[in-house]
C-alpha cells in the first residue's frame, strides 16, 4: 500500500508516492530516496503523534521510500501521507489506491496547515488522483479544484476517521461546512483617485498603463505624488478571470503567500482566515517589494526553489519604489522576464521555469538628492557624474522596455486642480471597457493585453489611419525611435484608441502615444525615446 504526497518545488511541484515496507528486525524507521532534514526528522513526529493520538506504533523495522528517489524532497508537508502509509502498511487502516495526503503532524497528533496545497491538488488532478486529505486549515485552498473529492483533518485521529467512513461508504466525507472559495472577493482597499488633487497627465498614463499592460516609469522630486498615485492603481484594475484567479492564487500558495487558519479560529464559511483575506485572489496582485530585496527575493529561487516578486505579480504589477536605489543586477535581470513573460532558473539538477506575466512600474527622484529642476529655489547638490551614475543604473536595454513615461513636477499649492476629480469607478470603468476589447480581440491566443502585442500582430490589430501613419513615421524620425521603441508607441496608440472605443487609430491616439513615450517635460532631459 501506499499513499501520494506532494512537495513544493519551482512552479508545478513534486508528486511523490510514500511506499513503507514493513520487517522483523531492531524497531526503527529508515527513510530512503534523498531526503532532507525536515522529512528526515518526520519519524520522531510521526511517532510521537501516533503515541499521542492513540495508535500503537509498529515495534519493528521500517523501511519508507519516497519516489522518484533521484529528487530531493524537503519541508512538513509530507508528516500526514508518512504516517498513513505506515498504518496502511501495518493492517491498521485500508487506503484507496488513488489518494494524496498533505499536513505537517505536531507532537499532538494535530495537523498544521502546510504551503501549496492548491498547487498540490491542481498537480495530483493533472496526474490522475482523485482522492486528497488536507488540514482542515486548508480547506478553502483545496475546494477551489477538488471540491467534493477532498477530507479536511484537524489531527491525526480525524483522517484516520475519514478513510474509515472511505472504506465503509466508498468516499470520503465532505468538510462539515463545504467551503465556496469562488465567490467574488472583494478587492483590498488602495484608496481612490479622486483623493488625489492634480496630477491629471500622470493619472491619464496610469489608466492607459491599466487598461494595456504597459510597464510605466514616473520620475519627479520628492513629495510630488508619485508613490501616492502608484499604489491606487489597484483601484483601476479589472478583476482576475476565474482561470487567472485560479493560477494567480497558485503561486501563492507555493510561495506560503496563503495566510491559513488554524481549526479553533476557522471562519464558519471555510472561504477565510482570521485577518479576512480569501481564499482565492480575485484581484490582481500589486506586488511592492522593498529596494533591499535580494536577486532572490525578486527573481525566485532558493536551495528549494520558491516564487519570487515577479511571479507572485503575475497577471498583475511589480512597483519599485525609489527603482534606482534596488541593486543594478536586480534590474537589468528583470529584462528577460519582460520579453518573455517567464523566469527560467538554472540549478545542477535542470531548469525551472516559473510564470512571470507583469506589468513593470518604476518610480524615481530625478537625482540622489531630489531636488534637479524643483522651483522651491533649492538647489540640486549633485554632481552631473552623480546623477549619470544614478541613472545609468537602469541602463537603456531596461528603459527600452519601458513605454509610457511621465515626469511630475512638485504640486502647487495655490492651483490644487478641479474641484471634483474623477473617481477610481469612473476609470475603471473605462478600463474595463478596454480590456474586455482586448479580451475579445486575442480570444483563443496566449495573449492577454495590447502590451504583449507581437510584431507579426500589429499589422492585423494596429491599423492605424493614412494620416496618423504620416504621424507615427515623422515622429519617429524626427525622435530617432528604435525598432522596440516604434512598436511601443503603435501599441500605447491602440490603447489610447480601445479606451475611447475607436476601432481604427487615428492622428490624435498617435500624438498622445508619442507624448508618453519621450522623455517628459523639462528639467528631466534624462532619456532618448
Amino acid at each position: 500500500m501506499h499513499v501520494m504526497a506532494y512537495a513544493p518545488y519551482g512552479a508545478d511541484g513534486i508528486i511523490i508516492r510514500v511506499e513503507v515496507d514493513i520487517r522483523r528486525g531492531i524497531p526503527g524507521i529508515d527513510i530512503t530516496g534523498l531526503a532532507e532534514g525536515a522529512v528526515r526528522e518526520a519519524r520522531e513526529r510521526v511517532r510521537a503523534a501516533f503515541r499521542n493520538s492513540g495508535f500503537p506504533f509498529p515495534q519493528d523495522r521500517i523501511l519508507i521510500n519516497l519516489a522518484p528517489a533521484g529528487v530531493r524532497k524537503d519541508g512538513a508537508s509530507l508528516d500526514l501521507s508518512l504516517a498513513l502509509s505506515v498504518m496502511a502498511a501495518s493492517g491498521f487502516i485500508s487506503v484507496p489506491e488513488n489518494l494524496m495526503a498533505l499536513g505537517e503532524l505536531e507532537l499532538s497528533g494535530r495537523i498544521r496547515p502546510v504551503r501549496g496545497v492548491l498547487a498540490a491538488t491542481d498537480a495530483g488532478l493533472r496526474s490522475g488522483i482523485r482522492e486528497f486529505i488536507v488540514p482542515a486549515g486548508n480547506a478553502g485552498e483545496a475546494a477551489i479544484l477538488a471540491s467534493g473529492r477532498f477530507a479536511a483533518a484537524a489531527s491525526l485521529k480525524e483522517a484516520v476517521d475519514a478513510l474509515m467512513v472511505r472504506h465503509e461508504t466508498g468516499a470520503l466525507p465532505p468538510p462539515p461546512v463545504l467551503p465556496t472559495p469562488l465567490n467574488p472577493a472583494r478587492p483590498p482597499s488602495w484608496g481612490d483617485f479622486s483623493e488625489v488633487r492634480g496630477q491629471g497627465r500622470y493619472k491619464r498614463v496610469l489608466e492607459i498603463a491599466a487598461a494595456g499592460g504597459h510597464n510605466l516609469l514616473v520620475f519627479g522630486p520628492p513629495g510630488a505624488g508619485k508613490t501616492m498615485l502608484a499604489r491606487r492603481l489597484p483601484s483601476i484594475m479589472p478583476p482576475l478571470t476565474p482561470e487567472e484567479a485560479v493560477e494567480v492564487t497558485r503561486l501563492h500558495s507555493l510561495a506560503g503567500q496563503i495566510k491559513a487558519e488554524m481549526p479553533e479560529t476557522r471562519d464558519p464559511t471555510g472561504v477565510t482566515d482570521p485577518t479576512g483575506e480569501p481564499c482565492l485572489i480575485s484581484h490582481p496582485p500589486f506586488r511592492f517589494p522593498h529596494h533591499s530585496a535580494s536577486a532572490e527575493g525578486i527573481l525566485g529561487g532558493g536551495k528549494t526553489i520558491r516564487p519570487g516578486e515577479i511571479s507572485l505579480a503575475h497577471f498583475g504589477v511589480l512597483f519599485l519604489d525609489e527603482a534606482p536605489e534596488f541593486r543594478s543586477n536586480v534590474l537589468q535581470a528583470l529584462r528577460e522576464p519582460l520579453e518573455d513573460r517567464v523566469i527560467t532558473i538554472a540549478r545542477a539538477e535542470g531548469q525551472v521555469r516559473l510564470p512571470a506575466e507583469f506589468q513593470l512600474l518604476l518610480a524615481a527622484n530625478p537625482c540622489p538628492c531630489g531636488r534637479l529642476g524643483m522651483r522651491s529655489g533649492r538647489d540640486c547638490l549633485c554632481s552631473p557624474e552623480e546623477i549619470n551614475r544614478y541613472w545609468r543604473k537602469f541602463g537603456g536595454a531596461l528603459l527600452d522596455r519601458v513605454e509610457l513615461r511621465v515626469a511630475v513636477g512638485s504640486p502647487e499649492l495655490h492651483n490644487r486642480g478641479p474641484e471634483k476629480e474623477e473617481t477610481s469607478v469612473e476609470i475603471a470603468r473605462r478600463v474595463q471597457r478596454a480590456v474586455e476589447i482586448q479580451r475579445e480581440r486575442f480570444k483563443g491566443s496566449l495573449l492577454r493585453r495590447n502590451a504583449q502585442m507581437p510584431p507579426a500582430l500589429m499589422d492585423r490589430f494596429c491599423l492605424p489611419t493614412e494620416a496618423a501613419e504620416k504621424a507615427l513615421r515623422a515622429g519617429a524620425e524626427k525622435l530617432g525611435f528604435s525598432g522596440r521603441a516604434y512598436h511601443g508607441v503603435l501599441r500605447i496608440a491602440r490603447t489610447i484608441a480601445d479606451l475611447e472605443g475607436a476601432p481604427a487609430i487615428e492622428t490624435v491616439h498617435v500624438l498622445e502615444a508619442i507624448q508618453h513615450r519621450i522623455q517628459g517635460e523639462d528639467p528631466y532631459d534624462i532619456f532618448s525615446p
